[in-house]
Protein backbone atom coordinates (compact mmCIF):
# COMPACT_ATOMS: atom_id res chain seq x y z
CA UNK A 1 0.00 0.00 0.00
CA UNK A 2 1.41 3.56 -0.38
CA UNK A 3 1.51 5.99 2.16
CA UNK A 4 1.51 9.31 1.41
CA UNK A 5 2.60 12.24 3.44
CA UNK A 6 0.56 15.52 4.48
CA UNK A 7 2.40 17.60 2.30
CA UNK A 8 1.66 14.86 -0.93
CA UNK A 9 -1.68 15.07 0.68
CA UNK A 10 -2.54 18.79 0.36
CA UNK A 11 -0.91 18.87 -3.06
CA UNK A 12 -2.69 16.64 -4.40
CA UNK A 13 -5.69 18.76 -3.43
CA UNK A 14 -4.44 21.08 -4.75
CA UNK A 15 -4.42 19.78 -8.21
CA UNK A 16 -8.00 18.49 -8.20
CA UNK A 17 -8.55 22.17 -7.26
CA UNK A 18 -8.45 23.08 -10.87
CA UNK A 19 -11.21 20.92 -11.84
CA UNK A 20 -13.50 22.23 -9.13
CA UNK A 21 -12.93 25.61 -8.77
CA UNK A 22 -15.19 27.29 -11.19
CA UNK A 23 -18.14 25.53 -9.06
CA UNK A 24 -17.49 27.66 -6.39
CA UNK A 25 -19.82 25.33 -4.74
CA UNK A 26 -22.11 25.46 -1.71
CA UNK A 27 -21.26 23.31 1.33
CA UNK A 28 -24.17 20.98 1.25
CA UNK A 29 -23.52 20.62 -2.86
CA UNK A 30 -19.67 19.68 -2.26
CA UNK A 31 -20.19 17.23 0.89
CA UNK A 32 -20.06 13.99 -1.13
CA UNK A 33 -16.82 15.61 -2.97
CA UNK A 34 -14.84 16.39 -0.01
CA UNK A 35 -15.41 17.04 3.15
CA UNK A 36 -15.27 20.19 4.91
CA UNK A 37 -11.89 21.04 7.43
CA UNK A 38 -11.94 23.45 10.35
CA UNK A 39 -11.25 27.15 9.63
CA UNK A 40 -7.71 27.50 9.18
CA UNK A 41 -6.25 29.69 12.99
CA UNK A 42 -5.44 33.02 12.41
CA UNK A 43 -1.60 34.00 12.74
CA UNK A 44 -0.93 36.02 16.17
CA UNK A 45 -0.63 39.02 14.96
CA UNK A 46 -3.87 39.88 13.18
CA UNK A 47 -4.38 43.01 11.49
CA UNK A 48 -5.47 46.54 13.73
CA UNK A 49 -8.52 48.24 12.31
CA UNK A 50 -10.96 50.01 14.35
CA UNK A 51 -14.69 50.12 13.84
CA UNK A 52 -15.90 54.17 13.22
CA UNK A 53 -19.29 55.05 14.79
CA UNK A 54 -22.38 53.63 16.58
CA UNK A 55 -23.19 50.37 16.63
CA UNK A 56 -24.57 49.37 13.14
CA UNK A 57 -27.95 48.92 12.46
CA UNK A 58 -28.15 45.46 10.96
CA UNK A 59 -31.81 44.57 11.06
CA UNK A 60 -31.88 47.22 8.62
CA UNK A 61 -28.75 46.10 6.52
CA UNK A 62 -29.80 42.82 6.34
CA UNK A 63 -33.19 42.56 6.07
CA UNK A 64 -35.00 41.34 3.08
CA UNK A 65 -34.50 42.83 -0.48
CA UNK A 66 -36.78 42.95 -3.47
CA UNK A 67 -34.02 42.81 -6.42
CA UNK A 68 -35.71 42.30 -9.86
CA UNK A 69 -37.85 39.38 -10.30
CA UNK A 70 -36.06 37.90 -7.41
CA UNK A 71 -35.99 38.18 -3.53
CA UNK A 72 -32.60 38.19 -0.87
CA UNK A 73 -34.33 37.04 2.34
CA UNK A 74 -33.31 38.48 5.45
CA UNK A 75 -30.15 37.42 7.19
CA UNK A 76 -30.85 35.18 10.30
CA UNK A 77 -28.30 37.15 12.47
CA UNK A 78 -28.18 34.73 15.31
CA UNK A 79 -26.60 32.11 12.74
CA UNK A 80 -23.58 34.36 12.02
CA UNK A 81 -20.67 35.62 14.37
CA UNK A 82 -21.17 38.95 14.74
CA UNK A 83 -17.49 40.20 13.64
CA UNK A 84 -18.40 38.79 10.81
CA UNK A 85 -21.72 41.26 9.84
CA UNK A 86 -20.56 44.60 7.39
CA UNK A 87 -18.97 47.24 9.24
CA UNK A 88 -17.07 50.93 8.47
CA UNK A 89 -13.04 50.28 9.79
CA UNK A 90 -10.36 52.17 9.92
CA UNK A 91 -7.58 51.03 7.76
CA UNK A 92 -3.75 51.44 6.68
CA UNK A 93 -2.43 50.11 3.58
CA UNK A 94 -0.52 51.23 0.97
CA UNK A 95 -3.75 50.52 -1.84
CA UNK A 96 -5.38 53.28 -3.32
CA UNK A 97 -9.08 53.85 -2.90
CA UNK A 98 -11.16 51.59 -5.22
CA UNK A 99 -8.57 47.98 -4.39
CA UNK A 100 -10.31 45.16 -2.64
CA UNK A 101 -7.97 42.98 -0.38
CA UNK A 102 -8.87 40.06 1.13
CA UNK A 103 -7.63 38.25 4.46
CA UNK A 104 -8.57 34.59 4.36
CA UNK A 105 -6.99 33.70 7.37
CA UNK A 106 -9.05 36.02 9.31
CA UNK A 107 -12.04 36.00 6.88
CA UNK A 108 -12.57 39.17 5.76
CA UNK A 109 -12.69 41.91 2.80
CA UNK A 110 -11.56 45.06 2.80
CA UNK A 111 -13.22 47.44 0.42
CA UNK A 112 -10.25 50.25 0.52
CA UNK A 113 -11.86 53.77 0.78
CA UNK A 114 -10.69 57.67 1.20
CA UNK A 115 -8.96 58.70 4.27
CA UNK A 116 -7.41 55.32 5.74
CA UNK A 117 -11.08 53.91 5.59
CA UNK A 118 -12.27 50.29 4.60
CA UNK A 119 -15.61 48.69 4.35
CA UNK A 120 -15.17 45.53 5.86
CA UNK A 121 -17.19 42.60 5.31
CA UNK A 122 -17.01 38.75 6.62
CA UNK A 123 -16.25 36.33 3.84
CA UNK A 124 -15.93 32.48 3.57
CA UNK A 125 -12.70 31.04 1.88
CA UNK A 126 -11.21 28.03 0.88
CA UNK A 127 -10.50 25.19 2.72
CA UNK A 128 -7.37 22.85 2.87
CA UNK A 129 -5.48 22.69 -0.27
CA UNK A 130 -7.59 25.51 -1.92
CA UNK A 131 -6.12 28.65 -0.27
CA UNK A 132 -4.49 30.99 -2.90
CA UNK A 133 -2.86 34.03 -2.60
CA UNK A 134 -1.60 36.49 -5.09
CA UNK A 135 -3.13 39.18 -7.10
CA UNK A 136 -6.28 39.53 -9.58
CA UNK A 137 -8.38 42.31 -11.49
CA UNK A 138 -12.48 41.84 -11.89
CA UNK A 139 -12.73 41.44 -15.41
CA UNK A 140 -16.41 41.11 -15.16
CA UNK A 141 -19.55 41.29 -12.75
CA UNK A 142 -22.80 39.61 -13.25
CA UNK A 143 -26.17 40.05 -11.31
CA UNK A 144 -28.01 36.19 -10.25
CA UNK A 145 -25.39 34.46 -12.30
CA UNK A 146 -25.63 31.80 -14.32
CA UNK A 147 -23.63 28.74 -12.28
CA UNK A 148 -21.51 26.18 -14.52
CA UNK A 149 -20.51 23.19 -11.71
CA UNK A 150 -17.31 21.31 -13.97
CA UNK A 151 -17.91 18.15 -15.52
CA UNK A 152 -15.93 16.42 -13.08
CA UNK A 153 -18.19 17.24 -10.36
CA UNK A 154 -21.17 16.33 -12.07
CA UNK A 155 -20.10 12.88 -12.64
CA UNK A 156 -19.13 12.43 -8.64
CA UNK A 157 -22.88 13.64 -8.25
CA UNK A 158 -25.08 12.05 -9.95
CA UNK A 159 -28.19 14.04 -8.36
CA UNK A 160 -26.69 17.23 -9.99
CA UNK A 161 -27.86 16.14 -13.33
CA UNK A 162 -31.45 16.73 -12.11
CA UNK A 163 -31.01 20.39 -11.35
CA UNK A 164 -28.40 21.36 -14.14
CA UNK A 165 -30.21 22.85 -17.65
CA UNK A 166 -28.17 23.23 -21.28
CA UNK A 167 -27.56 26.85 -21.15
CA UNK A 168 -25.45 29.10 -23.48
CA UNK A 169 -21.92 27.95 -21.89
CA UNK A 170 -22.95 24.18 -21.01
CA UNK A 171 -24.51 22.55 -18.55
CA UNK A 172 -25.56 24.58 -15.53
CA UNK A 173 -28.14 26.41 -13.40
CA UNK A 174 -29.70 29.67 -13.73
CA UNK A 175 -29.79 32.41 -11.66
CA UNK A 176 -31.56 32.68 -8.73
CA UNK A 177 -32.01 32.33 -5.00
CA UNK A 178 -30.87 29.08 -5.05
CA UNK A 179 -28.22 29.06 -7.03
CA UNK A 180 -24.89 28.98 -5.25
CA UNK A 181 -23.04 32.12 -6.62
CA UNK A 182 -25.86 34.42 -5.10
CA UNK A 183 -27.18 37.72 -5.83
CA UNK A 184 -23.94 38.83 -7.40
CA UNK A 185 -20.48 37.25 -8.98
CA UNK A 186 -17.05 39.15 -9.61
CA UNK A 187 -15.04 37.25 -11.53
CA UNK A 188 -11.24 37.24 -11.25
CA UNK A 189 -8.61 37.09 -13.65
CA UNK A 190 -4.51 37.35 -14.24
CA UNK A 191 -3.88 39.11 -17.30
CA UNK A 192 -5.73 37.55 -20.23
CA UNK A 193 -6.39 34.34 -17.98
CA UNK A 194 -9.31 33.60 -15.63
CA UNK A 195 -7.94 32.26 -12.99
CA UNK A 196 -11.85 30.72 -11.95
CA UNK A 197 -12.08 31.83 -8.97
CA UNK A 198 -15.27 34.69 -8.31
CA UNK A 199 -16.32 36.91 -5.28
CA UNK A 200 -19.88 36.03 -5.08
CA UNK A 201 -22.62 35.95 -2.83
CA UNK A 202 -24.50 32.44 -1.17
CA UNK A 203 -27.91 30.97 -0.11
CA UNK A 204 -25.77 29.49 3.06
CA UNK A 205 -25.31 32.88 4.96
CA UNK A 206 -23.95 30.93 7.89
CA UNK A 207 -20.91 29.83 6.16
CA UNK A 208 -19.08 33.29 6.09
CA UNK A 209 -16.30 33.28 8.48
CA UNK A 210 -15.27 29.62 7.89
CA UNK A 211 -12.93 27.82 5.33
CA UNK A 212 -15.34 25.91 3.52
CA UNK A 213 -15.00 26.96 -0.77
CA UNK A 214 -13.25 25.09 -3.14
CA UNK A 215 -11.15 28.23 -3.23
CA UNK A 216 -13.63 30.88 -4.20
CA UNK A 217 -14.64 34.32 -1.85
CA UNK A 218 -18.53 33.83 -0.86
CA UNK A 219 -20.41 36.44 0.93
CA UNK A 220 -23.86 37.04 2.71
CA UNK A 221 -25.57 38.27 -0.60
CA UNK A 222 -26.99 41.56 0.67
CA UNK A 223 -23.02 41.94 1.36
CA UNK A 224 -22.24 41.14 -2.16
CA UNK A 225 -24.90 43.52 -3.32
CA UNK A 226 -23.62 46.53 -1.70
CA UNK A 227 -19.52 45.02 -2.90
CA UNK A 228 -21.00 44.68 -5.69
CA UNK A 229 -22.32 48.52 -6.43
CA UNK A 230 -19.15 50.47 -5.20
CA UNK A 231 -16.65 47.71 -7.37
CA UNK A 232 -15.63 49.33 -10.90
CA UNK A 233 -14.40 46.58 -13.06
CA UNK A 234 -11.02 46.49 -13.93
CA UNK A 235 -11.05 46.92 -9.52
CA UNK A 236 -7.12 45.12 -8.59
CA UNK A 237 -7.81 42.12 -5.57
CA UNK A 238 -5.17 41.49 -3.50
CA UNK A 239 -5.56 37.97 -1.37
CA UNK A 240 -3.23 38.21 1.51
CA UNK A 241 -1.05 35.29 2.74
CA UNK A 242 -2.42 32.32 4.81
CA UNK A 243 -1.39 29.24 5.58
CA UNK A 244 -1.22 26.92 3.21
CA UNK A 245 -1.81 29.66 0.30
CA UNK A 246 -0.69 28.78 -2.91
CA UNK A 247 -0.19 30.80 -6.33
CA UNK A 248 -3.55 30.68 -8.84
CA UNK A 249 -3.12 27.58 -11.24
CA UNK A 250 -3.57 29.09 -14.33
CA UNK A 251 -4.15 27.24 -17.46
CA UNK A 252 -1.12 26.59 -19.70
CA UNK A 253 1.14 27.08 -17.07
Amino acid sequence: MISLTRRQLVAAASIAAAASLAGCSTTNQTAAVAAAVPPTPPPEKPLVVADLGGPPKYKDMYAEVKDGSFTVPSVRLGQINETFLRKSVTYATSEPPGTIVIDPAHHFLYYVEEGGKATRYGVGVGREGFVWVGEATIKSKQEWPDWYPPKEMIERRPDLKSEVVELQSGLGMHGGPHNPLGARAMYLWQGDKDTLFRIHGTNEPWSVGHSESSGCIRMINQDVMDLYEKTQVGARVVVLPSKGAQPVKLAGQ
